[in-house]
């Protein structure tokens, strides 16, 4: 018999004898491991979270009870134990189910998730409905030892402080974010693992001074009262108390029976209580116990190995941005390197092993990377902050009124930019143009390939005021000239604020194919894309001009006004939201020139993109070559 088999719906979990909870978590694990194994996913910290779920759910009754997960890159155990168990094989697929916590696919997930340190905030903002309500949920924010870190965490966290009626906050404590935590939270939290446990001493104390004889209640009693002067002596620094929260812990996030007691304990409580668990990332699976960050977020790979299938042959844009930000560090002893606790993915890693002390990783915390970053610009450095697209959506202030106001030369890396697949709509890099565009005095360019990456980074550091640099996830098409680029010994030179000898300058954007009749330019990934759709169209006898659309902070009207002679169709191809795309200040220039243009703007939609393939998101969206031919050949045969 598998118990997992019999969890059909939610709080089945509870008919689940006790003594067969441990073989419910192995069944648990398996299923991780046969679903990402074959999907990809975020196994790492799920396989750390089982047991912790497994006891959240024997306490707690769904949907009425709330369980907010933050970031949601550990809910995969939810959503088994909550009757999506059968639809768990479809995780992270075209009209599957999400990698993140969805409102919309059980009541069970009380708040959509996907980014960092938002969880305690919502979960504060449901207490105050339920006591308004006066209703009696019981409402639980599992955030983790990297997510509390953040700066919302921590507003939420100091707004909780006068809290009167009960609000429980797990803090599922594995001693990692993606990569190790940094910083003043992080050492607290180490210094509380390897202090006494001071839940268990508690309990210990109570249990024996009221087996004194007639008076044991009565002491107990008056030791309550100087409860705080006792913690502070066992607990470190008492953080959290002193924020206003019952601090219970730390607790093995391993042991069921004993997390179990704790959650019914903190349910009782009045205010605020935080649970400090501790758990293994990547529990019961020895290499992902071994490499966490590697096994984080992976591709399809084999569960008996271990082993991930990466290609060698080919580099991705994020390492092209490594290697070209290195070469150029070695030059110039102002370059530095910022991340928000991502050293790895945004590719600063070989840059830490290379300038550790020009290195610096601030934690969960984007708004205070990029405000940093200003001030190492303003006294005089060059720092790069390099950030996921989905992530800088976080600084935008920090951008606007710390950057851009100041014209500080910082330099923004942005990676995953465009459409990134099945993490799904918290994910997408598909907004940045739009808001970005709006900042005054922000370069905003784009690469087609890894050569425009390399030359782009070289431009920004000439340049003496903020540029943002989109590339999309993935292989570059060109990766022999890349390499050869990377070693020439003319690529870099000293020094790199004077001009070199570019292949393009700022504001150039350049023509790849010259035809007549239809005007087609693109940016970034979609170049290639639009090459394939003038393929097609010319086998039909037309011939577009093809145009590359490197810098997007505004519209290129001379090449607008240069054109207009023997060209009618003017088509923009790219992979942003319409709202606030270039093809719409592409539009809005013509109009205003009142150039003779009939516009085709091929662009993603003014919402929200579910997951799926890269592919399979164009094809839903209209951006193959196959449609945007079918759209342009529609508008030329009407015009």
């Amino acid at each position: 018999m598998r118990f997992l088999d019999e969890i059909r719906q939610p709080n089945d979990v509870k008919k689940v004898p006790e003594d067969s909870l441990k073989a419910l978590a192995r069944e648990i694990r398996e299923e991780l491991l046969r679903v990402t194994g074959t999907n990809g996913g975020h196994l790492a910290s799920n396989l750390g979270a089982v047991e912790l779920t497994i006891a959240l759910h024997r306490v707690l009754t769904f949907p009425e009870d709330k369980l907010i997960w933050d970031v949601g890159h550990q809910a995969y155990v939810h959503k088994m134990l909550t009757g999506r168990r059968n639809a768990f094989s479809g995780l992270r697929q075209e009209n599957g189910i999400s990698g993140f916590p969805k409102r919309r696919e059980s009541p069970a997930d009380a708040f959509d998730t996907g980014h960092s340190s938002t969880a305690i905030s919502a979960a504060l903002g449901m207490v105050a409905a339920r006591d308004l309500r006066g209703t009696k949920e019981t409402i639980v924010a599992v955030v983790g030892d990297g997510s509390i870190t953040g700066g919302l965490a921590m507003e939420a966290m100091n707004n909780a402080s006068g809290l009167k009626s009960n609000l429980i906050v797990v803090l599922n404590d594995n001693e990692r974010s993606i990569a190790e935590n940094v910083g003043g939270m992080a050492n607290y939290l180490a210094h509380i693992r390897t202090s006494n446990n001071y839940l268990k001493l508690k309990k210990d104390v109570e249990n024996s001074v009221r087996k004194i004889p007639a008076v044991g209640n009565q002491i107990f009693d008056r030791m309550k009262v100087s409860k705080d002067s006792l913690k502070r002596f066992f607990v470190p620094g008492m953080f959290f108390e002193d924020l206003g929260f019952t601090y219970l812990g730390p607790v093995d996030g391993h042991d069921i029976g004993q997390m179990i007691d704790v959650f019914e304990d903190a349910k009782r409580m009045e205010g605020a209580v935080l649970v400090h668990v501790i758990t293994r990332k990547g529990k019961g699976y020895r290499p992902a116990e071994d490499h966490p960050a590697k096994y984080h977020g992976v591709p399809p790979f084999s569960v008996k190995t271990g082993e991930i299938k990466e290609c060698t042959d080919t580099m991705t844009y994020t390492e092209v941005f490594s290697e070209a930000l290195v070469r150029m560090a070695d030059l110039d002893g102002r370059v530095t390197g910022i991340t928000a606790a991502m050293p790895f993915g945004s590719g600063l890693y070989d840059f830490s092993r290379r300038f550790p002390e020009r290195f610096f990783d601030v934690g969960i915390a984007e708004e205070h990377a990029v405000t940093f970053a200003a001030g190492m610009a303003a006294s005089g450095m060059r720092p790069v902050v390099a950030i996921y697209s989905s992530f800088l959506q976080r600084a935008y202030d920090q951008i606007l009124h710390d950057v851009a106001m100041q014209n500080l030369p910082v330099i923004f890396a942005i990676d995953r930019a465009g459409l990134v697949g099945q993490d799904g709509e918290t994910h997408q890099g598909i907004y940045d143009v739009g808001f970005l565009s709006t900042i005054p005095g922000l370069v905003i360019m784009s690469p087609r390939n890894g050569q425009e990456l390399v030359h782009m980074l070289r431009i920004a550091m000439t340049m003496d005021g903020p540029v943002a640099i989109r590339y999309p996830k993935g292989a570059v098409p060109d990766t022999l000239a890349v390499r050869n680029l990377l070693t020439a010994p003319d690529t870099f030179r000293k020094p790199l604020s004077a001009p070199a000898h570019f292949p393009f300058l700022p504001g150039q954007n350049e023509i790849l194919a010259r035809g007549s009749g239809i005007l087609m330019m693109a940016t970034g990934a979609m170049v290639e894309t639009a090459r394939k759709t003038a393929e097609i169209l010319e086998k039909e006898g037309m011939r577009p001009t093809l145009v590359n659309i490197r810098f997007l902070e505004k519209a290129d009207l001379g090449l607008l006004r240069y054109m207009q002679q023997d060209h009618r169709v003017l088509v923009m191809i790219e992979e942003v939201v319409e709202a606030g795309s270039y093809g719409e200040r592409l539009a809005a220039a013509a109009l205003e020139e009142k150039l003779p243009y009939t516009v085709v703007r091929c662009a993603l939609p003014d919402g929200f993109v579910e997951q799926g393939t890269v592919s399979e998101q164009r094809k839903r969206y209209g951006l193959t070559p196959e449609m945007i031919a079918d759209r342009i050949r529609e508008v030329y045969g009407k015009d």
